[in-house]
């Protein structure tokens, strides 16, 4: 039987679309799991719209690994994935944290789902003008899949205790409003873009991770909720640290001019 002389090339041309492919299925997973949580909230299903929002999280954070793992950045994922990350971290958590606590607040209410929501988009914004010149050790600001994550753990933590929106209404407020206004600050959060996968590690960082995914199996809700709080203050805890170097170097500067 003959061979066609072009099947090589027609070979290796469906594998490298097939790559392509790839992250932008992990970007439409994404998409989904952001789309099926207002569809829960909306049906009154909190903790499952919480959840959704995490494997968002999950499926956002491997569509860029892979495609960098796999040589297959394209302009067209970059947009896809923002317009993803909108939906998913945007939207999404804004109008689950309003219908589950904020509905009966009034205009306070849908005022700070609104912050929310457009601070999300001035974040996803920023980030996409300035790829070239940032430094891709640290996020300026906090990224939006923290900020989504500090809602959905609310969520998910207050329905683990069986306490309703409604008798938490103002401490979501608060942290609706924290998560928003804090994505468009200019304060640095570590990204952890420098940690390279093919590189051999130090067995102790093994241990930590399992230690990690041991504690979030314990208890899912309280572990992400904190985990992510924590991350959320350390952006305000490193600023305050740098700021109580800066005066104190400008004093030990001063000293000898005062003698």
């Amino acid at each position: 039987m003959q061979q066609n002389p072009h099947k090589p090339l027609l070979d290796a041309k469906l594998r490298r679309r097939g790559i392509y492919l790839l992250p932008n299925l992990f970007t439409t997973a994404a998409l989904f799991a952001g789309f099926y949580s207002i569809v829960q909230a909306m049906n009154g299903r909190y903790e499952a719209a919480a959840v959704a929002i995490f494997i968002a999280m999950v499926m956002d954070g491997l569509d860029g690994r892979i495609a960098r793992m796999t040589r297959t950045q394209s302009a067209f994922g970059a947009e896809y994935d923002s317009l993803s990350d909108m939906v998913s971290f945007g939207v999404a958590p804004a109008l689950v944290i309003y219908v589950w606590a904020l509905k009966n607040m009034g205009k306070l209410g849908w005022i700070a789902a609104f912050v929310y929501c457009a601070s999300a988009a001035l974040r996803l914004a920023r980030f996409n003008t300035q790829l070239e010149v940032a430094d891709r050790r640290y996020f300026q600001g906090l990224p939006s899949p923290a900020a989504a994550a500090l809602i959905a753990g609310l969520i998910w933590v207050m329905h683990d205790y069986g306490i309703k929106g409604q008798d938490m209404r103002w401490l979501a407020w608060g942290v609706t409003l924290f998560a928003g206004l804090s994505m468009i600050t200019n304060l640095h959060f570590y990204s952890g873009k420098d940690i390279n996968l093919r590189r051999s590690v130090p067995f102790t960082v093994v241990l930590l991770i399992v230690l990690g995914f041991t504690l979030i199996s314990l208890d899912p809700a309280q572990v992400l909720f904190a985990a992510f709080v924590l991350y959320g203050l350390s952006g305000y805890a490193t600023w305050a640290w740098q700021r109580i170097r800066q005066r104190r170097a400008s004093k030990a500067a001063d000293a000898p001019f005062q003698e």
